[in-house]
């Protein structure tokens, strides 16, 4: 894959000059991006110090903002990055310091839009955390904030919008004539997981996948498909009768599902918000026998802090939480023992090369080939590893 990468920028036939734009908030994950496509671009010979174009969205003492790009974007095939998840920038605003939204991040990011003044040959989004993307269907007398952004980044001329893990894909049907991408992770999980532990075996009798609840039914079945062990699932019985911050509250996780003894368990899912499910489902796993605990999300923001994960730690109750630098983590997080990032920036720069040269992405949507490979590898490696044993005994 580095390979192919690298022969991309040889080929003469780009849809145009490649720009990547960096919103505030999104500078981190712009630069790796970046520095993977400026190393392959050097490879094949091109003379380039950066791909990133410079902008800016200041603000007036009002709140007040406009959106500026410095550069030229004329006939530039433009990939503007913005992490709408991004709580940490700050503005001032009548003396106060105001913490940006999902909401100003998203309003930068038409600001941004409106400055490149249709001049640009292409304008693709990058937007990992999808905005609105968990308020996705209507129930009741409410607003479909994730179909309206799509539809006003669709008027505005945006063709392609690249998201990670959709709470919902479905949404894509609100923009049929608009190109939406929805990614998932899961070789880097793999190779994250089994990199950070060399003891994992994976097989049906050492190892098994649990999907948290119906939502997540199939992201867990991919995984639990491509390894090749057995699968259960939670069932989120709800009170019904109650609202609590918008949602009716879990009363409790009933298992379907084969036994769990002496196994290792593992666990995807889309988020971890409060965690309080991720954990109710890690006690109660390790009640029933579990060997280890481990659990993925593709964004880990911890909403409510991590004194209860530590907790679980300390107890033995979980053994590791994988999340992907696709969106804002903090200082604390990074430092925690129990916590493994994933990074997605090579992946990223995978897709925008192929997106730019306009050739098909089918074998980056689908990492089914290169989990498998990968699989076989480290059984291949413990095997090896069990016969050096057995020699030595």
């Amino acid at each position: 894959m580095e390979e192919r990468a690298q022969s991309l920028f040889s080929v003469e036939d780009r849809v145009a000059p490649l720009g990547i734009i960096a919103l505030e908030g999104a500078e981190e994950l712009g630069e790796k991006i970046d520095a993977h496509l400026v190393r392959w671009a050097r490879t094949a010979g091109m003379d380039v110090d950066s791909f990133r174009l410079k902008c800016s969205c200041p603000r007036f003492g009002s709140g007040d903002a406009k959106g500026i790009i410095e550069e030229t974007v004329r006939g530039y095939d433009l990939y503007i990055v913005v992490d709408v998840g991004n709580y940490s920038p700050t503005y001032p605003y009548f003396g106060m310091e105001n913490h940006m939204s999902p909401d100003d991040h998203f309003q930068n990011l038409k600001r941004i839009i409106q400055a490149a003044s249709g001049k640009a040959h292409r304008l693709n989004v990058i937007m990992p955390v999808l905005y609105g993307g968990r308020q996705h269907r209507r129930n009741y007398r409410e607003s479909l904030d994730c179909a309206f952004a799509l539809q006003e980044l669709q008027r505005m001329g945006v063709e392609n919008v690249v998201t990670f893990d959709a709470h919902d894909p479905r949404v894509q049907n609100a923009v049929p004539l608009m190109g939406f991408d929805n990614l998932r992770p899961s070789y880097q999980v793999l190779k994250k997981m089994l990199k950070s532990f060399p003891d994992m075996v994976i097989d049906r009798d050492e190892f098994m996948v649990i999907s948290p609840d119906e939502g997540a039914l199939d992201r867990n079945m991919f995984y639990a498909s491509v390894m090749g062990v057995e699968m259960g699932m939670f069932y989120k019985r709800r009170d019904y009768s109650r609202v609590v911050d918008g949602r009716n509250p879990i009363v409790a996780h009933e298992y379907l599902g084969s036994d769990v003894k002496g196994k290792d368990v593992f666990v995807a899912d889309d988020i971890i918000s409060s965690g309080e499910s991720m954990l109710d489902i890690a006690y109660n796993v390790k009640k029933r026998g579990a060997k280890r605990f481990f659990c993925f999300a593709t964004f880990a923001i911890f909403a409510k802090g991590l004194e209860t994960f530590d907790k679980a730690y300390q107890a033995g109750v979980l053994d590791g939480v994988f999340g992907t630098n696709l969106t804002y983590r903090t200082e604390e997080l990074k430092n925690r023992p129990w916590f493994y990032e994933v990074d997605v920036s090579k992946y990223i720069s995978y897709y925008v090369s192929a997106l730019n040269h306009d050739i098909s992405t089918s074998q980056l949507i689908d990492p089914h080939a290169k989990m498998v490979a990968l699989l076989e590898k480290r059984r291949e490696e413990y095997k090896k590893s069990q016969h050096e044993q057995l020699k030595f005994q």
